[in-house]
């Protein structure tokens, strides 16, 4: 069996990858458990993030690695608040108050003009000086609400609508959204390619 480090601290991300990845012959511990710190993330896009966090958790456990990095791009605001999702209102994060943030922006922003998605890269290294690293992305595309509906998730799911269910992310339950999110799309990505790359290593 081997043994990935997933290079985040986010329990529920950690149950997340344990579940879709359960058939395969892994193990998956978390930054949190092997005591590693957080990882600035200075990269200018997803990929750069993703890549920052798996080849510090590489480097520091000797381990693959995986990580993710993610965030919210709304058209209307040029790509914002993208990278910078989880802080958009500032620091520490606050979900209520990056929302209602979002919600002041495209205040003036027509309906048919409040396009958005979510997107999601998943990156895989081997070693620290991995040439070729496995880079998974998803990404959902939906609309932005003028206010919040639904209470199940975090983040911008509540003012995140799917016009094919006519539903914010916030209003589906766990096993719909983990069919169809940003996230599970890039995962089922890297479940189809990793048995083969772990091999290859």
């Amino acid at each position: 069996m081997t043994t990935l480090v997933l290079a985040s601290h986010n329990a529920g991300k950690l149950k997340e990858m344990q579940a879709m990845l359960a058939d395969l012959p892994l193990q998956i511990r978390s930054a949190a458990e092997l005591g590693l710190g957080d990882v600035d993330e200075t990269g200018l896009t997803f990929v750069e993030n993703a890549l920052l966090k798996a080849r510090a958790a590489c480097r520091a456990t000797g381990l693959p690695a995986l990580a993710d990095d993610s965030g919210l791009i709304v058209d209307a605001l040029d790509g914002a608040p993208g990278l910078y999702s989880a802080r958009y209102a500032g620091s520490p994060t606050d979900d209520a108050a990056n929302n209602a943030k979002l919600l002041q922006a495209l205040a003036e922003v027509p309906d048919d003009q409040r396009s958005a998605r979510f997107h999601a890269v998943i990156v895989l290294l081997r070693h620290a000086h991995d040439p070729q690293p496995l880079i998974c992305e998803g990404s959902w595309e939906g609309v932005i609400l003028r206010e919040a509906r639904g209470s199940n998730g975090f983040g911008y799911n509540p003012v995140f609508l799917d016009p094919q269910h006519n539903l914010t992310a916030a209003e589906m339950d766990a096993a719909q959204k983990n069919r169809i999110s940003h996230r599970a799309r890039a995962l089922q990505q890297l479940k189809q390619q990793l048995g083969a790359r772990l091999l290859s290593a």
